[in-house]
């Protein structure tokens, strides 16, 4: 395997490493009941998609 020809600033480290920082997920209000669910996801909280029942929840 090849070795560095140079050692790696730790400002080029940090940089590099800054880029992988966490991002919150982007979150949408449910029209019927107002929770906020992932797009494109079943709201576990009353068991709808797209303004159908699709799983039981007991409340």
């Amino acid at each position: 395997m090849g070795q560095p020809k140079r050692k790696q600033s730790k400002m080029r480290s940090r940089l590099r490493r800054g880029a992988h920082n966490f991002k919150m997920p982007l979150l949408a209000k449910d029209p019927a009941d107002g929770s906020l669910v992932m797009p494109h996801h079943v709201n576990p909280e009353t068991g709808t998609y797209r303004d159908r029942q699709v799983l039981d929840v007991e409340l």
